[in-house]
């Protein structure tokens, strides 16, 4: 077993997260809900895969096993996404800390997996059982004892088998799961990586009876008040405890990522600390050769850079906003809807599409509809007053001018209602500000909020020319497709299909975790399919969701946040 069978662990472990990514997603609740602990996973495993041609040089035949595991672990520690990423990475890391000979065998396993449960709980500020670190736990203990001359696919099935039975059990063991009736998620990730480890040592996947997923749910501790509202057809994966454990919490609006070079135990121990204050879920893992990933949950982004803008250099800084990436859950499943008699503030949505009309009343939207002509003045006014609400926001999605949205601004608006205007250019630009409202916000904080969600989505939409016409990149003819990013075109195909691979690859060039693609009635059949198969082949980590719009015009609608 030398270091072929590390880059057979690392590939098949991608391929098993691709093909069980949105199973994971669908189970995280905790310590946050945004349903991307498989898509962390899977990045943080293709970003280690990938630094084995990188540091480990290019001739497989050639390659020692020592080489091949710190390659893995450095690429995981700088790719790290998410806790999961980032706990991980330490996993690899062990690996290599243990891969002192020239074979992988049992002494591997064993001291990597028990240094990978040391590296971890260094790492953390606040180790929660029921999690990734428990079932991680159990793998190390399970092989523990095993002595160095026992057969490693004994001790590789130990430990997957151990793996698979902890995550069972951690329902019982944290409330937010019990709560929701589901397995912890990151735990399930590890069962995955330790399975691939089975397969790449003995050729087969293990043969093991499927894991329960979800589980019979807990009824939470009721804390006074009374129940407002109807709970429609609200799925697990959303139902999280709030009383979670050990100071963790799903109150903080950013998750702040970003590597450090140029430091030392002691100044990153100051860095701990000062996050410790910030916020929580504080993760600093090492990759052994002088580099650092960190990770916390605050409320104040910038603090948390400039702390470690003292514990040395920094680079690679990625921010992520719970607030917009709450988006995919809130459109999947519906919250819990509060009685209209019990709000006083509405929204208006101009909508395109039977479809797209369908998600945006689905998250409590009033909907005006405008297929087949503009929208004027008058009926959006008319809709406005039908409302009978004291506040009421507006998103336009780019079918009204700004002038004609400020007169209708102005005549609604009285000493007894609020009119506020919301900049969304698109529907896509429209479904990322109303996945992050709020009714119980003040209605300039819920408007601001909304804005800046829109504000923070790139969009572009792909069309078929119906006549010959001059652009900016050239001249379009009939029949051609047409790429535009806002409102400027910016692809001119003869193909359709291949105008929308271009146009996303260019959306795409400056970044994006999350691509929505809203379908319109005359796209192409298969067409979502092709476009999401290459958006994963040329962009991995991207995590694209499909929704048929049936707006006429544009073939899609594409946002990119």
């Amino acid at each position: 077993m030398d270091g072929r069978v590390l880059e057979s662990w690392a590939r098949t472990a991608v391929a098993g997260l691709e093909a069980r990514c949105e199973e994971i997603n669908s189970l995280n609740v905790f310590p946050i809900p945004d349903a991307d602990t498989g898509t962390n996973l899977l990045f943080t495993m293709r970003e280690a895969l990938a630094a084995i041609d990188q540091y480990a040089g290019h001739d497989r035949g050639t390659r020692e096993v020592r080489q091949v595991a710190v390659a893995l672990a450095r690429g995981a520690v700088v790719g790290a996404r998410g806790n999961s990423g980032a706990i991980l990475s330490q996993v690899l890391r062990g690996v290599a800390d243990a891969a002192v000979t020239g074979a992988v065998d049992t002494r591997t396993v064993r001291t990597g997996l028990l240094m990978a449960i040391n590296l971890v709980t260094d790492a953390m500020s606040c180790v929660v059982e029921g999690t990734i670190v428990t079932v991680l736990r159990c793998a190390a203990v399970a092989v523990a004892e095993f002595p160095d001359d026992a057969p490693i696919a004994d001790t590789a099935r130990a430990a997957a088998d151990a793996a698979a039975a902890a995550l069972a059990r951690t329902p019982s063991q944290l409330d937010a799961l019990g709560a929701a009736g589901v397995v912890d998620a990151g735990g399930l990730g590890l069962v995955v990586i330790l399975d691939a480890f089975v397969t790449a040592v003995t050729g087969s996947p293990p043969d093991r009876a499927p894991i329960a997923l979800h589980v019979p749910r807990r009824t939470p501790p009721v804390h006074g008040g009374e129940l407002v509202g109807v709970v429609r057809q609200r799925p697990a994966a959303w139902d999280v405890s709030m009383h979670q454990p050990n100071g963790a919490h799903s109150d903080q609006d950013f998750e702040v990522m970003y590597l450090v070079t140029d430091s030392d135990e002691s100044r990153l121990s100051v860095l701990r600390s000062s996050l410790d204050e910030l916020g929580d879920s504080v993760v600093i893992v090492g990759d052994g050769d002088g580099g650092w990933s960190v990770h916390v949950h605050c409320m104040n982004a910038g603090a948390a850079v400039e702390a470690g803008l003292a514990a040395g250099g920094i680079h690679g800084i990625r921010i992520s906003s719970f607030l917009v990436d709450a988006r995919d859950q809130r459109l999947r499943a519906s919250r819990v809807s509060i009685l209209p008699d019990q709000v006083k503030r509405g929204i208006v949505a101009v909508v395109a599409g039977d479809g797209a009309a369908e998600l945006f009343a689905s998250e409590g939207a009033t909907v005006l509809r405008c297929d087949d002509a503009p929208v004027t003045r008058a009926q959006l006014l008319g809709v406005i007053r039908q409302m009978g609400r004291r506040e009421v926001l507006v998103l336009p999605n780019g079918a009204l001018s700004a002038q004609e949205l400020v007169a209708v601004s102005a005549a609604a608006r009285d000493a007894e209602h609020e009119v506020l205007l919301l900049a969304t250019s698109t529907m896509v630009q429209g479904l990322a500000s109303l996945a992050v409202h709020d009714p119980d916000r003040e209605a300039a904080d819920d408007a601001f909020a909304m804005s800046e969600a829109a504000a923070a989505t790139r969009w572009g939409s792909l069309r078929i020319a119906h006549e010959r016409a001059l652009t900016y990149v050239g001249t379009c003819e009939p029949g051609d497709g047409i790429g535009l990013m806002g409102h400027e075109v910016i692809v001119i195909e003869p193909d359709v299909g291949a105008a929308g691979r271009r146009l996303a690859d260019l959306v795409l060039g400056t970044g994006g975790d999350l691509v929505t693609l809203l379908m319109g009635a005359e796209a192409p059949a298969g067409f979502d399919t092709d476009l999401t198969d290459h958006i994963s082949r040329r962009h991995p980590g991207v995590e694209v969701m499909i929704y048929q719009g049936g707006q006429p015009g544009d073939l899609l609608q594409l946002g990119v946040e």
